[in-house]
C-alpha cells in the first residue's frame, strides 16, 4: 500500500480491533502488497486489511476458514473472541485471525504432501459455492486479451499467453469426474510451519478443480507422494500456474513487487514448464 493508505489501514485495524475489547498497544507490518497483514499486540491477532472494494473475497476467506476449523483443517483459525465475520472500518474490510509464531525448518516435500492431502480431505467435508480453476483462467484471458488492461504485452508474448491458458484449461476441463474444492494457492509461502504443525493460509483463493492443481504449486518432488496423483497431469497444471502468475504480473492495475523482473520471469517459468511437459 501507499504509505498514507498504510498509515490509515493500521489505525482501522487498531480501531476495528479496540472497539471489539482487544487490547492494541503497538501494531507490526508483517506483509504489505495490495493488502496488508498486521500483528496487533499485546492481543496478538493478525488482522487482514484490504481496500474495501475486496469485501466480497474477505468475506468468502472468513466463511471457508470458519467452516474448514469446523472440520478441523489444518488452517489458520480466526480469532475466537470475536465473531467470525469481516469488519468495515474507513474503507477497509478486515478480518482478525490468530497469530501463529513461525516456527521448525522448511517443510519437506513429503510432508507437505501429507498437509495437502488432510487438507484436501477436510475440503471434501464443507460445501461452499466456489469457482472452478477454468473460471479463474477465463478471467486471465480476459486480461490478456485485452490491450487496455495489458497494455505492455507484446503481440507474440500476448498470443504466446492465450494459446498456453486456453490449451491448458481446455484439457483441464475435459474430465471433471475427480473435481473437489481446492485451495486454489496452497504455495509454500501460505503453508506456515507452526506449534501446531504445518498450516494453510490465504483461503479466499478457494476454487473447484482436480487435486493436481494444488499440488503443482508445491515443491516439485511432493507429488511422488501424494497418493493417486497423476503426474502428467501435476506438470500440466504447474505450466497452467506458471501461465496464470504471467498473466497477473501483465496486468495495468498488478502491484507485486519488483513486477518488471517476475514479468519475464514469469514467460520464462511458463516456457520452461511447458518444455518438462
Amino acid at each position: 500500500m501507499e504509505p498514507t493508505e498504510l498509515r490509515r489501514a493500521v489505525e482501522a485495524a487498531r480501531a476495528t480491533a479496540s472497539a471489539l475489547g482487544l487490547k492494541v498497544d503497538d501494531v507490526s507490518v508483517v506483509h504489505d502488497s495490495d493488502r496488508v497483514a498486521l500483528r496487533l499486540l499485546p492481543c496478538d491477532v493478525l488482522a487482514r486489511v484490504a481496500p474495501s472494494r475486496h469485501l466480497a473475497d474477505a468475506a468468502f476467506e472468513v466463511e471457508v476458514a470458519h467452516r474448514l476449523t469446523e472440520v478441523d483443517a489444518p488452517v489458520a483459525e480466526l480469532d475466537p473472541r470475536v465473531a467470525p465475520r469481516v469488519q468495515v472500518r474507513d474503507g477497509f474490510a478486515l478480518s482478525l485471525w490468530t497469530y501463529y509464531e513461525p516456527v521448525g525448518p522448511e517443510i519437506a516435500p513429503a510432508d507437505y504432501a501429507d498437509v495437502l492431502a488432510r487438507h484436501h480431505a477436510a475440503l471434501r467435508r464443507i460445501d461452499v459455492d466456489a469457482p472452478h480453476v477454468t473460471d479463474r483462467v477465463a478471467v486471465a484471458l480476459d486480461g490478456v486479451d485485452d490491450p487496455e488492461r495489458s497494455p505492455e504485452l507484446s503481440a507474440a508474448d500476448r498470443r504466446f499467453l492465450h494459446d498456453t491458458l486456453g490449451g491448458l484449461s481446455a484439457g483441464i476441463s475435459a474430465d471433471r469426474a475427480r473435481d473437489q474444492l481446492l485451495h486454489g494457492e496452497p504455495h509454500p509461502g501460505n503453508l506456515l510451519g507452526t506449534r501446531r504443525g504445518p498450516l494453510f493460509v490465504d483461503l479466499a483463493t478457494c476454487c473447484r478443480g482436480p487435486v493436481e492443481f494444488d499440488l503443482a504449486h508445491g515443491p516439485e518432488e511432493a507429488a511422488a507422494h501424494y497418493a493417486g496423483a497423476d503426474p502428467a497431469l501435476v506438470h500440466r497444471c504447474r505450466a497452467l500456474n506458471w501461465a496464470l502468475f504471467s498473466a497477473w504480473r501483465w496486468r495495468r492495475d498488478d502491484q507485486m513487487p519488483d513486477r518488471d523482473h517476475w514479468r519475464a520471469e514469469g514467460l520464462d517459468r511458463v516456457r520452461a514448464a511447458l518444455d518438462r511437459r
